[in-house]
């Protein structure tokens, strides 16, 4: 499993594919504070069509100017709730992403920045899970209506928190041209991002047997990824992800599709036919 796992890695244009996930907004900025303000955008909005994504990414972007970090940082909410006024992406309004950019702003000025405000609420916690439900506390703020806490979902519910986790991944793991390796967090700690694509591949290589993408779900995928790989068990989520994204591995088997793909000697659904 290890050899073919990291074969796919080898194998996949990471440059190429990143352009076409939302991570590529966060490589266009220079500045390590603008990157993990973007970031936050990016993850937070990944919901839905990938050209909406783009596109409504895009907006909240050009709204915030040339250094997002210093505009969360130095505009006051009622002004960020007047620059997204009209801003819609999904089930989420202007006044939504301007609440999650407010408070994140707040965190910035009282802490130095939001990987080390999530980096102390894990180390105090001892657990990422908790850790992450602290840090999406402050990022929801008090009174946080239902598409609020959509936006920044509570880890504590049982949800996979796919967008939370995709960000977090993004800020720790070691740079390697998807991944930025910002934030002072060891990622052996991290949990795998878990949506359609990863939970339907999870099952097909054995990595889970379970049939909702729950956060128990994502633990199970990186307890057998942590196996394979006990430093960094999600390094192997962008290629399968982007696996299931381009339809290079078909919901079912496909004899042409399947023929060439490096997993297919360890795919449990193709055996099976």
């Amino acid at each position: 499993m290890k050899r073919r796992l990291d074969q796919l890695v080898a194998s996949t244009d990471h440059a190429a594919r990143r352009e076409a996930d939302p991570v590529g907004f966060v490589h266009r900025y220079a500045d390590p504070a603008d990157k993990e303000v973007v970031g936050l955008v990016a993850a937070g909005l990944a919901f839905g069509n990938v050209v909406a994504i783009r596109r409504s990414v895009q907006r909240v972007l050009d709204t915030l100017g040339p250094s997002p970090a210093a505009a969360v940082d130095e505009r006051t909410p009622a002004r960020l709730r007047r620059d997204l006024k009209g801003f819609v992406h999904r089930v989420w309004k202007g006044e939504h992403v301007a609440a999650m950019l407010a408070n994140a702003g707040a965190i910035r000025r009282s802490h130095g920045s939001l990987g080390q405000r999530f980096t102390d609420h894990v180390e105090t916690s001892g657990d990422l899970r908790e850790g992450l439900a602290r840090f999406a506390d402050e990022l929801r703020g008090p009174n946080a209506d239902r598409s609020l806490r959509h936006l920044v979902p509570d880890p504590r519910a049982g949800s996979a928190c796919k967008r939370l986790l995709l960000y977090v991944r993004w800020m720790v793991r070691p740079a390697d041209g998807v991944d930025l390796g910002l934030w002072p967090l060891d990622p052996s700690h991290l949990v795998i991002p878990v949506d359609t694509h990863i939970h339907r591949i999870g099952k097909n290589l054995g990595l889970t047997d379970r049939n909702d993408a729950s956060w128990r779900t994502a633990e199970e995928i990186t307890d057998a990824l942590r196996v394979i790989d006990r430093s960094d068990p999600v390094r192997y989520d962008f290629a399968l992800c982007h696996m299931g994204v381009s339809r290079d591995c078909p919901s079912r088997r496909d004899p042409v599709k399947c023929k060439p793909c490096v997993l297919r000697p360890v795919c449990r659904a193709y055996r099976a036919g």
